[in-house]
């Protein structure tokens, strides 16, 4: 079984595009393709954990119960979408935790840092992330690029730990679902989602699917929300290279992402963690 995460950001999120949106109107849109993502779950029979921006439970409240009435899991990605290895996030993270609690009724018990952002200098998420009760993370990539990465960490779940972010801690008390990755033309990449999933042939990811399968490693899987509902994006003016890796194949996600999950078993993180015995 397989691990699916639904990234659920707005237009205005990611990374590449913030720089460039900061004097626009933040108006949330992808609260209206919520139920199409859902829709496409249900069709597939797949259940899903929705890493969630919490600012936009705030401004729609409804997204939370259409996630939860309809059997996924709810998880956090910070409150706006900050780096965690931001200054910004450091010194408002015990704000943003505790407004995401008190909004999901303590239901989160999983968390992705944006853009994945993990990193020695950003490790002492860990601890705190233990100490509120949280079971799981899902922010290692394995494989180096220009925004993230962690090229050494392991492939497979692991237990991570502030001063072990990369190998299995024995002591850990959080678990790590790193993202997949695969070999393309003799390099290591990501093979999880966003601009890969988007770039990548279709065969190259199956095949990655298909190889952690044989090694009895779950597959951990992500599409960010505004890559499946791209209907609802406003025009927005970007550099090329900042516009090519956002958007690059946009159109062609939801197709793809419906393909993978009709022929693959996916789940959600707290079912895998119910059922699977894989740290007894």
């Amino acid at each position: 079984m397989n691990l699916l995460g639904i990234d659920f950001e707005d237009w205005y999120h990611p990374e590449l595009v913030q720089n460039y949106v900061k004097d626009l109107d933040h108006n949330p849109t992808m609260f209206k393709g919520l139920d199409k993502i859902i829709d496409m779950l249900r069709k597939n029979e797949t259940s899903a954990t929705f890493f969630v921006v919490g600012e936009l439970i705030q401004k729609n409240p409804e997204i939370l119960d259409k996630i939860i009435e309809n059997d996924h899991e709810i998880a956090f990605h910070t409150m706006y979408h900050h780096r965690i290895d931001s200054l910004e996030f450091k010194e408002n993270h015990s704000t943003e935790f505790l407004e995401f609690s008190k909004m999901t009724n303590k239901k989160s018990k999983g968390f992705r840092a944006p853009t994945f952002s993990i990193n020695n200098k950003s490790s002492w998420i860990i601890d705190f992330l233990v100490e509120n009760n949280y079971t799981y993370d899902s922010s290692v990539v394995p494989a180096k690029t220009e925004l993230y990465g962690l090229p050494n960490a392991e492939i497979k779940p692991y237990r991570i730990s502030s001063d072990s972010i990369e190998k299995n801690s024995p002591n850990g008390k959080l678990i790590e679902f790193p993202l997949l990755v695969t070999k393309f033309l003799g390099k290591k990449l990501p093979a999880a989602g966003g601009f890969y999933i988007r770039t990548l042939p279709e065969k190259i990811i199956k095949n990655a699917i298909t190889n952690y399968e044989k090694q009895n490693i779950p597959a951990t899987f992500y599409v960010h929300s505004w890559e499946l509902t791209p209907e609802f994006i406003p025009k927005i003016k970007l550099p090329v290279k900042e516009n090519f890796i956002t958007f690059h194949n946009i159109e062609k996600t939801f197709q793809k992402i419906d393909k993978i999950i009709n022929e693959f078993k996916f789940t959600s993180f707290s079912k895998f963690l119910s059922k699977s015995s894989i740290f007894d």
